[in-house]
């Protein structure tokens, strides 16, 4: 599609399939599991993968007071607050509009990093990628999705909790590209390590860190979002962030709606309406179109 890597555009996908499919394991462990628990669980569940991992592979721990400051603000705006709203305003809206709300993130992205990112310019072209796509994600919910926003006082709080999920997300980018060096695995485990000690006292102090007689399926779901959603996801952001950059790889919040085309397609034996295949055509065509004239030489 353009000049970068095939590697770069593995990890992408790599990452949409791992994050796109947490909002469907969130919602089914949001049935049995409190938000505050749920966050805390994932963070605990991933960060012990990761230190497993670690000392499999006989690696160093991550060193340094400015490293491990710089743990704590990624574990706090990239982890523990987007992942808490995104579990409690999931339970007020659905999918669909909550698709739309997160898609705010790569254009909010894309202008952070014009000013806080060397390299990463506003050009016009790319602004007009980001927006096609972002039509793309209108038309695959269904442009009455949109009539939504606003709604009932329940409604709207949890639309502004998705939205600060992806401002969130937004800025956690853009600190991982700015933020000291370092290895994806030991960055993932210090961000994983300290989401543990942020969330878990909270969880603790609410009483919701133990939940007795959990159904086989939120548990499961907890476990998936924790191993796969947290741990694994987490090498790969902060790889694909240190080699492509933030605004790339913001380029997710596009792709993830069509993921969930993909598997009612492969899954659930749907058959695509005429919109969605419009949608896949707009949001290819705008990533295309970003990508293609962002790397081209300014003249």
């Amino acid at each position: 599609m353009t000049g970068r890597p095939l590697r770069h555009w593995l990890l992408l996908f790599a990452l949409v399939a791992m994050w796109g499919s947490s909002f469907l394991l969130t919602k089914i462990a949001v049935t049995a599991f409190s938000p505050t628990n749920i966050v805390a669980w994932r963070m605990v569940i991933g960060a012990t993968m990761l230190v497993i991992l670690l000392a499999a592979i006989r690696r160093a721990w991550p060193r340094g007071l400015r490293l491990w400051s710089f743990f704590l603000g990624m574990a706090i705006v990239g982890n523990c607050l987007p992942f808490w709203l995104i579990s409690w305003g999931q339970r007020a809206i659905d999918s669909g509009l909550a698709g739309i709300l997160m898609a705010i993130m790569p254009p909010t992205t894309l202008v952070l990093a014009h000013f806080f990112v060397a390299g990463e310019r506003l050009t016009p072209a790319r602004v007009a990628g980001f927006l096609v796509a972002f039509a793309g994600v209108v038309v695959l919910m269904g442009p009455e999705v949109l009539l939504e926003i606003g709604g009932t006082k329940t409604a709207l709080l949890s639309e502004l909790a998705m939205l600060g999920a992806a401002i969130c997300y937004a800025v956690a980018a853009i600190m991982a590209r700015v933020g000291p060096r370092g290895d994806a695995l030991g960055r993932s485990l210090g961000v994983a390590l300290l989401g543990v000690v942020v969330m878990m006292p909270l969880a603790l102090a609410t009483g919701e860190a133990w939940t007795p007689r959990v159904g086989i399926e939120a548990a499961i779901a907890l476990g998936l979002l924790g191993l796969f959603s947290t741990g694994i996801a987490m090498i790969v952001y902060f790889r694909l962030i240190a080699e492509a950059g933030p605004t790339f790889m913001s380029l997710i919040n596009y792709l993830i709606p069509l993921w969930a085309l993909v598997l009612g397609v492969v899954a659930l034996d749907e058959r695509p309406t005429w919109h969605a295949l419009i949608a896949l055509v707009l949001v290819l065509s705008g990533i295309a179109l970003s990508e293609r004239k962002a790397r081209s030489p300014a003249r």
